[in-house]
């Protein structure tokens, strides 16, 4: 058992450098696709505020992927295990595919696909599934809206000088603290879902009880290891994101992440786990229909929209597969 717990610290880790390579184009899409930083500038940028998150030391968010998702005599080794490839298969279809998809829901539908598999759907917390399925279609929502609200109040405030190649400037330099603000709230909301499933390890492997504080060990590991994962860039998604839904420029850009960021840090306050990839781009798309409506690439969108809907009854249904096909033998 101390080597299969060790076996799943391995691929929990594993899947929060995955997060932060598969959402680090989200975090520097728009500042490279604007050019005020290049790719790799970007994801260093991107990786410092991942990681400047930790001394925030808030675990809400944690606690909800915890103890929140299934009952607690489902919280086992091999479901957590079993979770985790599921997620962990979506993450790498998706990035092999372009899309910016939610790690974040492939998670809480590996750990829930698992879990279902191992006693039935009995053993899932309906609470905190709704809770988590509301924010899949409000977190982009709001997004947008505050995104299209960014982009009306900085038009109308600079609309006498729109022109103007110092305020071209002035944004590309706002648009360092927008991207900052963003990869901050990226890390507060993102490395606590992994946080939360190490947690339900320790929990399933008697190390800790359900009512214990958080390991400080695990708060480190997580954000040291999506900062890692952000570091290392999946820029594959930086084109989808940041050129191909839609055209941006520093002002869109600010107006987008800012937008992102600030929903992102409000909902993780909440101890609400959304998906940041859902929230930046409907941020994306609130500031694309405020300035041209006709830029967005509709299709992608739909694309894109397709694979949010199948995130999580696909990540399931892979962590379900892969607790049948080797459950007898963990």
């Amino acid at each position: 058992m101390t080597a299969l717990i060790l076996i799943t610290i391995f691929l929990a880790l594993a899947f929060d450098f995955v997060n932060g390579f598969h959402d680090s184009a989200n975090s520097i899409a728009t500042v490279v696709s604007t050019r005020v930083l290049t790719p790799r500038q970007g994801v260093a940028w991107a990786a410092f505020f991942n990681f400047a998150a930790v001394f925030t030391f808030g675990v809400k968010v944690a606690m909800v992927v915890g103890k929140g998702v299934v009952h607690t005599d489902a919280i086992t080794v091999p479901v957590i295990l079993c979770g985790l490839v599921g997620a962990i298969a979506w993450n790498l279809i998706t990035w092999r595919l372009g899309l910016p998809s939610s790690s974040s829901h492939a998670l809480i539908g590996g750990y829930a696909g698992a879990a279902v598999a191992f006693g039935g759907f009995s053993k899932l917390l309906p609470a905190g599934l709704i809770k988590i399925g509301i924010f899949i279609a409000l977190a982009p929502i709001i997004g947008m809206a505050l995104g299209a609200l960014n982009q009306v109040i900085v038009a109308m405030l600079v609309r006498n000088s729109r022109s103007s190649p110092a305020l071209n400037t002035l944004f590309k330099r706002l648009q360092l603290v927008s991207s900052a603000i963003y990869s901050f709230s990226h890390g507060t909301n993102d490395a606590q879902k992994t946080m939360g499933i190490l947690f339900a390890l320790m929990v399933a492997g008697g190390k800790i009880s359900i009512d214990s504080h958080m390991p400080i060990w695990i708060i480190f590991a997580c954000y040291t290891v999506i900062s890692a994962g952000t570091l290392s860039g999946g820029f594959r998604i930086v084109r989808t994101m940041g050129t191909r839904l839609t055209k941006l420029n520093p002002m869109n850009g600010f107006c987008a992440e800012t937008g992102g960021g600030v929903t992102i840090l409000a909902v993780s306050e909440l101890g609400i786990p959304v998906s940041t990839t859902h929230t930046i781009t409907g941020a994306i798309l609130g500031v694309g229909l405020v300035t041209r409506r006709r830029s967005v690439r509709w299709l992608l969108a739909g694309r894109i929209l397709w694979a949010w809907v199948l995130t999580i009854p696909l990540s399931a249904l892979i962590a379900a597969a892969c607790y049948y096909l080797f459950g007898q033998f963990l």
